[in-house]
């Protein structure tokens, strides 16, 4: 993996010197491989004679000078870092390299539209990738302002963080030129470039010039209306809660192609993965999903870059912030009020299956270098630390939060801090100690389960009640919890809560006098409102009420909370995989929210592949392919229900009757009142279709002729990797180790080399993933070598012989730590559902006993 700087080396870098100022200088026109970079850094050194080094990962410098005098890159250059031997107390570097374009999504990207061959090029630096495109000092704490001139075809815009002095100036028949003035002080990870022939819709807002970028050959998908929206409704809601006005000057938002992530938050312009310009059909889940990450990314602009990190040590905090922030915009600023329900049921659950892994660690997490922060972007760092955020505001008070967020800004505005920092004005607004709760929950691992205890007396009320808190044993820690606990009754109207009690929890035992003669409810909720992170459990009654009825709790969110305990048991084999099938398909009609709705038809599947008995399972499949066929007939047409319904369907399907329907939608002889059977859903009956054998290269052939897009690519190839034969997994495996693809075709290929329900088919490439990952992980960028490292770990194969060839090659070779955490947190996957498959095959027998007798 390439480069990998040190936090010992950051600090020691930080000490000793200051930099001031970048002048970049890029030539665009100089081939389809290469760009011609030339950077002028000035800084200062406290220890003049001192020895450093600036970070460069280019094929070619061709000059080095510092102060004037001549630097050898022969010498000095090992294709990462260019050493400076002895550093003046005022410094000049002037470093000319030819830089490589990327197809990683690192660095500079560069991307052909097969639509129209037009060339788009982004660039994605988070965590140190800026050095891939100039020179520099590569970590948060050396701030600089950044001029930039770029040297392109006359046919593209550029865009950069701060807004042009110069747009477009002919310099020839070839080239135009582009100058972008000085910025404000800002790290080198969130600096950008965005250049092509996009396409722009500009609005203003507060004195904000607001601009949105795609490609051309999306630009009648871009519905900019309702981006401008949330935007414009971001922007008024964080001016008011924050107290400090945007930073940046413009405001722009880029949809660029072959994006890793969701979206990134350059200063000024914020980039996004451009599946977020739906070109088909998609539900509200989906809306909601971008205008959450719109919001994320806005709220950086105050939390990460006004105010930076000192290291990636306080990673969590900034994505935890925006996490919380953005959140807590949607629920009061925006049309989706029910955020909070979201965040429970997606953030929440995905923090909840990643601070169970081995890998696990606590929210200030100790980022030794750039490759442990790299691994780092995970459940902790953005939904535990969001989920504690929120359990921060409410302890010491949500107006006493913000107005220390507020003073925090004040004070730091431009510069870098730590954790501390913040904690000390949270303290001073809400007159509240901090460094317990710091303690509790930042520098401890794991996460504590919540049960209710209690008696009744022969009339059904309490006698007593307790809530019980329990630790896993290799993570102990008990902590201070603020959290409600709400009975539930049935009625005419639906489960409704009848009484709320909303207490502190600490230690193993809590007990909770003011319930003590209440009736006992139907259902008792532990963690009422998710005001806490914990998992929660249901006594008997009120699992047995949830099995039955849980489409009948009035509210979105208590229902969501049912829900994910039963799965939380289910994962942690307290309910049968059966089990949480069977509630799945007997209460998913009375989900009317389509987000909880398929994330529990998601759940139900991924249970039938991981958790279930496999002899049970395609049994299991039928059932849950039937309730879906009546759902999707009967659902409202045209409605997010239905979509929601024929996407889940194209998972589960396995029986030639189901199969035989998905054909039917997608050649058009079976109709759906209200279904349109767009591309994007074309492409997914197609793919369930060759998965199963049922479609194979001539059919992908036919749709890709129909859509020749960039899409259209990623899914056949996906598709070609699905198909179930030897020979199409032999192909898979030599385009995945080719170095060939880019970053989001690769990551399509192996989707569908481990297809679920395909495990026989991949199982004689164990061996040969084992053996990659070495040079992998020492020649692949970190981007490439962690998704081979995760995507192609063998979790398909739920066998004693998986851990045990984990655990081999881990004594053996004994990997880089990343890696290391990546193959721990495979086998983990594993072991869980070896442990889940016994739970429920054990309930078979003893419902097959039960049926004998």
């Amino acid at each position: 993996m390439a480069g990998n700087l040190t936090r010992d080396e950051a600090r020691e870098r930080a000490r000793i010197l200051s930099v001031d100022s970048y002048e970049v200088t890029l030539d665009l026109t100089t081939g389809d491989e290469t760009f011609r970079s030339t950077t002028v850094v000035r800084f200062s050194s406290s220890e003049p004679g001192a020895r450093t080094f600036v970070e460069l990962a280019a094929p070619r410098v061709l000059s080095a000078s510092l102060n004037g005098a001549e630097l050898d890159p022969a010498e000095l250059f090992d294709g990462e870092r260019l050493a400076l031997p002895e550093v003046a107390a005022d410094n000049e570097l002037t470093v000319v390299a030819d830089a490589a374009y990327m197809r990683t999504g690192e660095g500079l990207h560069r991307f052909v539209d097969p639509v129209d061959d037009s060339v788009y090029l982004y660039t994605q630096f988070e965590t140190a990738d800026a050095h891939r495109m100039f020179a520099c000092f590569d970590q948060p704490d050396l701030k600089a302002t950044f001029e930039l001139t770029v040297f392109a075809p006359p046919s593209w815009t550029v865009v950069s963080n701060s807004a042009p002095d110069v747009e477009g100036e002919a310099v020839g028949e070839e080239r135009t030129r582009w100058h972008f003035p000085a910025t404000k002080r800002m790290s080198t990870y969130i600096t950008a470039l965005v250049a092509g022939p996009y396409h722009v819709v500009r609005d203003e807002h507060d004195g904000i010039d607001l601009g949105l970028f795609c490609r051309a050959s999306l630009a009648e998908h871009l519905d900019s209306d309702a981006l401008f929206e949330v935007t414009k409704q971001g922007f008024d809601f964080f001016h008011d809660l924050f107290g400090v006005r945007y930073a940046f000057g413009k405001y722009d938002q880029l949809f660029v192609p072959e994006f890793n992530a969701g979206a990134m938050e350059n200063a000024g312009a914020v980039t996004f993965l451009e599946d977020y310009v739906f070109r088909s059909r998609v539900t509200d889940a989906r809306y909601e999903r971008r205008a959450e990450t719109i919001l994320h990314e806005m709220a950086h602009m105050w939390f990460g870059d006004l105010v930076t990190m000192r290291w990636w040590d306080d990673l969590w905090l900034n994505e935890s912030f925006a996490t919380y922030a953005s959140v807590y915009c949607q629920a009061n600023a925006t049309k989706w009020t029910d955020a909070w329900t979201t965040f429970a049921n997606v953030e929440k659950s995905w923090a909840l299956r990643q601070d169970q892994l081995p890998s696990t660690h606590p929210i200030a997490a100790d980022m030794v270098d750039i490759q442990a922060v790299e691994v780092n972007f995970d459940g902790i760092t953005y939904a535990k630390g969001a989920s504690v955020l929120k359990q921060l505001a409410a302890y010491v008070g949500v107006d006493a939060f913000f107005a220390g967020v507020r003073a925090y800004f004040q004070e730091f505005a431009f510069g870098n801090t730590e954790l501390k920092d913040l904690l000390k004005h949270l303290e001073a607004a809400s007159g509240r100690d901090l460094s317990g709760w710091s303690r509790e929950w930042l520098e401890t691992t794991g996460v504590n389960t919540m049960r209710p205890d209690f008696e009744v007396d022969a009339e059904g009320r309490f006698t007593s009640f307790a809530v019980l808190q329990e630790a896993a044993p290799e993570h102990p820690t008990l902590r201070s919890h603020r959290l409600a606990i709400g009975l539930y009754d049935r009625t005419d109207e639906g489960i409704v809560r009848r009484e709320r009690v909303e207490l502190d929890v600490d230690g193993a035992r809590t007990e909770v006098p003011a319930l003590v003669g209440e009736a006992r409810p139907d259902l008792v909720l532990i963690n009422d409102d998710d005001l806490t992170f914990t998992k929660i459990r249901l006594d008997e009654r009120s699992l047995a009420t949830v099995v039955e009825d849980v489409g009948s709790i009035r509210g979105s969110l208590p229902r969501a909370l049912a829900f994910s305990a039963a799965w939380d048991m289910t994962r942690d084999g307290e309910m049968a995989a059966r089990d949480y099938v069977d509630l799945v398909v007997s209460g998913i009609d009375g989900v009317d929210d389509v987000t909880i709705a398929q994330t529990l038809l998601r759940q139900a599947v991924s249970a039938l592949h991981n958790y279930a008995d496999p002899a049970w399972r395609p049994f299991g499949f039928e059932r849950l392919s039937d309730r879906l066929r009546e759902l999707l007939t009967a659902a409202e047409p045209g409605g997010d229900l239905q979509l929601a319904y024929v996407t889940a369907l194209t998972s589960s399907a396995v029986s030639d009757a189901h199969l035989s329907l998905l054909q039917g939608l997608l050649d058009g002889a079976i109709t759906v009142d209200g279904l349109e059977v767009d591309t994007d859903l074309r492409w997914t009956l197609l793919r369930r279709l060759v998965a199963t054998g049922k479609a194979g290269e001539d059919e992908i052939a036919t749709e890709l002729k129909n859509d020749p897009t960039a899409a259209g690519q990623r899914h056949a190839a996906g598709a070609r990797s699905a198909i179930p034969t030897a020979e199409a997994k032999a192909a898979a495996w030599d385009r995945i180790v080719g170095e060939e693809l880019a970053n989001a075709e690769f990551r399509s290929v192996l989707l569908g080399f481990v297809e679920p329900g395909q495990a026989d088919l991949y199982r004689p490439y164990t061996e040969k993933y084992f053996a990659q990952l070495a040079p992998a992980w020492e020649k692949w960028t970190g981007e490439f070598a962690q998704t081979f490292a995760e995507f192609m770990y063998p979790g398909g194969l739920v066998e004693e012989a998986t851990l045990e060839r984990t655990d081999a090659y881990i004594a053996e070779h004994s990997p880089a730590p990343a890696l290391h955490r990546l193959l721990i947190e495979g086998r983990a996957g594993v072991e869980r559902a070896l442990r889940a498959r016994a739970v429920d095959i054990a309930a078979g027998k003893e419902r097959q006993e039960d049926r004998a007798s």
